[in-house]
């Protein structure tokens, strides 16, 4: 009954621009501008993220440049102050990173996301290289599945095992999911409701379930 959830690496941008440690502060700005991107992962050695540099990082500059420093300690943002000072990826990163793994599902990536307050996720493998990102936009292409595709699985991952008579149905439009016909055992309603929502790219589950004819359900 259980089908294979989709992962990181399944929707992962695998070509990430990044930078090392000592990129002065203005390259990091030209990358984004040039690359159309928000953030950059930032490397050490081989490839080891040893953390990110955002908008958010680079903003502080800006935003405490008109500040009298000699009023340092009345601010209580001291990290974003010192973030104002840096001239180098190093300088004005977000470390440690908050990073995830290719086999990681998608609802556990979405679950770091939002708990730590990031946008995207830097995809590293055991030991520590960087082996693509993963953004918020990109746990969303699952949602671009064409209900044909919803249909065929749900049908194979839900009604084919639940209810092997045919007596059930499954009928897809805009990603949500109509499940039809008469069952034999009402217990298996929330099993089939659960496993359909279960299904990566699935909006909604509706259900159009009765008893068969003469039988009353368990």
């Amino acid at each position: 009954m259980a089908h294979t959830p989709y992962t990181v690496s399944d929707v992962m941008t695998h070509a990430v621009i990044a930078v090392g440690r000592e990129a002065p502060f203005k390259e990091i700005v030209s990358l984004m501008e040039q690359w159309k991107v928000s953030a950059l992962p930032v490397l050490a050695g081989e490839g080891r993220v040893i953390g990110v540099v955002s908008e958010a990082d680079l903003l502080p500059k800006e935003e405490f440049r008109d500040t009298d420093l000699s009023q340092l300690d009345q601010l209580r943002r001291p990290a974003d102050l010192a973030k104002a000072g840096g001239v180098s990826a190093g300088e004005v990163m977000s470390t440690p990173a908050v990073t995830v793994h290719p086999e990681a599902t998608l609802p556990q990536a979405a679950r770091i996301m939002a708990l730590r307050h990031v946008k995207r996720l830097p995809v590293i493998d055991a030991h520590g290289l960087l082996q693509g990102l993963v953004s918020r936009s990109d746990l969303l292409k699952v949602f671009l599945r064409t209900d044909e595709e919803l249909a065929e699985e749900v049908a194979r991952a839900v009604t084919a095992p639940l209810f092997p008579g045919g007596g059930v149905t499954a009928t897809v439009e805009g990603g949500v999911v109509m499940l039809g016909g008469e069952i034999r055992d009402r217990a298996l309603v929330p099993v089939a409701a659960r496993l359909a929502r279960a299904v990566e790219g699935v909006v909604d589950v509706r259900l159009d379930l009765t008893a068969e004819p003469g039988r009353t359900p368990a």
